[in-house]
């Protein structure tokens, strides 16, 4: 690690960086300092024990207590996720002094828009402070059943409708009201990093069907068949996608569709969180909108991401009443309600027009733009290949022609954790190794970041590249 990295860590005591091979990003954490706990953080969990003295007010403290923090099986079989973790200790850098450029979270620069910022502060001026029905207000609710009906072609009541606290919520708790122990979640790879661990938290087992750069990283029906089988309960799709920026045309998706509708338990949860971020010519479909899968499938969707509003912890799910009442069931026993402030703002934000009119129209401008220079730019770059993304804001970039270079004063560029740690180390720009998404020969830039800074951290990356000679032939 560059001494740069490593003085910063050194110099904030309280930053605990750990940049290892076994580990690729471990997330800094803050320790609180106090003479009565003692942490051996080196030891297994089931070793490990917090040491605390008797707080009795006796100067000759009594017999120490050993309190047992084993952890849930379920929890031991989950990873953390890496995109939170890179991102926490890019952060973490940035504040120690390092000036890392990051390009690993999935988070638009731009600020939300005044009116949905007006909305929020005028709902707190308003009283609209309090709990709101554990589904969302009936306000929103009606709301997303007129935009869901006028820009997807779907129709649904407002008791068809679960406001959450993020599509992300929406998402596990999908999974969970719908899987059983030993069901499958099909999931097409590369993937978004939390839906094999949603899986695995609905005691369901991930199935992964990998995808290939040259098929624009899109599912093949014949693949998804031959992979169906009893156990199989859900098909999760991803369009436009994180991390690859692909989207699916309506002709796959009628195939896919087809397909479905022959296996009876199978249902299809539909993450459509990218949707008004997308490029002409491609379009949007909405999964549901197809003949026969308004029954099968989960919708969901939020305001994070066109809307620039991921502070604000807004999604929601579109289903079948008895889905969305057993994800409502879960909802009521975990966080209830969406927040009241949050929720009067997404009112404001479905106000603005279709597909978020002007306001999500100049956003969708932007992230073309950057896309086209960093494609023209990555294209210029040895051993790059690229799929030209048709949606979201992220780059899904196969670097393999790198891997088993040697590089002088770093080492082995073996994978593309280490691909990335070398592009922190020598570069100084913060991006996902690819490993994360399930294949591993590519990395995740995103997008979400102005032009000036994309400008800067290409001429970081093109330096970074230079001083590695390939691996492989091209």
């Amino acid at each position: 690690m560059a001494a740069s990295l490593q003085g910063s860590c050194i110099s904030n005591p309280s930053l605990k960086c750990s940049l290892q091979d076994s580990d690729f990003f471990r997330p800094y954490s803050l320790f609180p300092q106090s003479k009565n706990l003692h942490f051996n953080w080196k030891k297994s969990p089931r070793e490990n024990s917090i040491k605390m003295n008797a707080v009795n007010g006796a100067s000759n403290a009594p017999d120490v207590i050993t309190v047992d923090t084993t952890l849930s099986p379920r929890v031991n079989s989950v990873k953390p996720s890496k995109t939170v973790a890179i991102t926490d200790q890019a952060t973490a850098l940035v504040q120690a002094g390092v000036p890392v450029i990051r390009l690993a979270a999935g988070e638009p620069d731009f600020d939300t828009p005044s009116v949905i910022a007006e909305a929020g502060i005028n709902a707190i001026r308003e009283g609209h402070t309090r709990y709101t029905p554990n589904s969302g207000t009936f306000e929103l609710r009606k709301a997303i059943c007129h935009k869901l009906e006028e820009e997807n072609g779907i129709s649904y009541t407002p008791d068809q409708i679960l406001v959450s606290n993020g599509a992300k919520q929406s998402v596990l708790q999908g999974l969970i009201a719908v899987c059983s122990p030993g069901d499958e979640v099909i999931i097409p790879g590369p993937f978004w990093v939390s839906y094999p661990e949603m899986a695995r938290m609905a005691d369901a087992n991930p199935v992964i069907i990998e995808t290939s750069l040259d098929d624009n990283f899109l599912l093949d029906p014949k693949v998804l068949e031959s992979n169906l089988n009893e156990k199989s309960r859900v098909l999760i799709l991803c369009s436009p996608s994180n991390p690859t920026g692909s989207v699916y045309p309506r002709k796959l998706l009628e195939e896919i569709a087809q397909i479905v509708a022959k296996h009876p338990r199978l249902l299809v949860l539909s993450d459509e969180i990218y949707e008004h971020i997308i490029y002409a010519p491609a379009t949007h479909t909405s999964f549901a909108s197809l003949p026969g899968m308004w029954e099968r499938t989960l919708t969901v969707n939020g305001f994070s991401k066109a809307f620039a509003m991921t502070g604000w912890r807004l999604g929601y799910l579109a289903g079948p009443t008895h889905f969305v009442q057993a994800c409502g069931k879960i909802q009521s026993q975990a966080t209830s309600g969406a927040s009241s402030i949050s929720q009067k703002a997404g009112v404001a934000a479905l106000g603005l027009g279709y597909a978020g009119g002007e306001a999500v129209a100049v956003m969708v401008k932007a992230f073309r733009e950057r896309r086209d220079y960093l494609v023209r730019s990555f294209k210029e770059m040895e051993g790059v290949k690229i799929s030209e993304p048709q949606g979201a804001f992220y780059l899904f970039l196969d670097f393999s022609s790198y891997y088993g270079s040697e590089v002088e004063g770093f080492g082995t560029i073996k994978d593309s954790d280490s691909l990335c740690r070398y592009l922190l180390d020598k570069g100084q720009v913060a991006v996902v190794p690819g490993g994360a998404f399930g294949d591993d020969s590519c990395i995740r830039i995103s997008y979400a970041a102005s032009m000036p800074t994309l400008q800067a951290a290409i001429e970081r990356i093109k330096k970074a590249l230079a001083a590695i000679k390939l691996g492989i032939p091209v």
